[in-house]
């Protein structure tokens, strides 16, 4: 069956094809640490930062020759103070996303174990958020298909 063509998904693959001469790929790497209440850890992207006010999963770039869940342990510990091992991070689901300058392509892992108490160390604020509550919270682009993917897995 071919959808109308006013459909989200449709209108979304225009959006696409008119971004695809992007070609400056960056690859960043993101948690949904998951607590044992089923709640999700949001952090707020400080002022000074783009896209400063939204908010989005704790994580970031994978530098060269770093593999993501390398660089999402790093991650988790020099922005929100805690530690967690590659075995205990699920690949979940990826979110591919071209913006004006650059396409994101950003694998998110679930995770449920960590040691130490998350803290905002680069001075973001932080939320548990309930999945089913997440659309409340302003998020960047790539970070909202992820939303929906969590409330109906978690």
């Amino acid at each position: 069956m071919m959808p109308p063509a006013e459909s989200g998904c449709w209108q979304a693959g225009e959006r696409m094809a008119q971004n695809a001469g992007s070609t400056n790929l960056l690859l960043v790497a993101a948690a949904a640490l998951v607590d044992i209440d089923g709640r999700v850890l949001l952090t707020q992207r400080p002022e000074g930062k783009e896209m400063a006010g939204l908010w989005e999963f704790p994580g970031g770039k994978v530098h060269v020759g770093e593999t993501p869940e390398a660089a999402l342990i790093r991650e988790l510990r020099e922005e929100l103070g805690i530690d967690t091992r590659q075995s205990c991070l699920a690949a979940l689901a990826f979110a591919s996303h071209a913006y004006e300058s650059f396409h994101l392509l950003m694998p998110l892992f679930a995770c449920r174990v960590w040691q130490g108490n998350p803290q905002g160390l680069e001075g973001q604020a932080l939320a548990w958020v309930k999945p089913v509550r997440m659309m409340d919270y302003p998020m960047p682009p790539a970070d909202q298909p992820l939303v929906a993917l969590l409330r109906d897995f978690l």
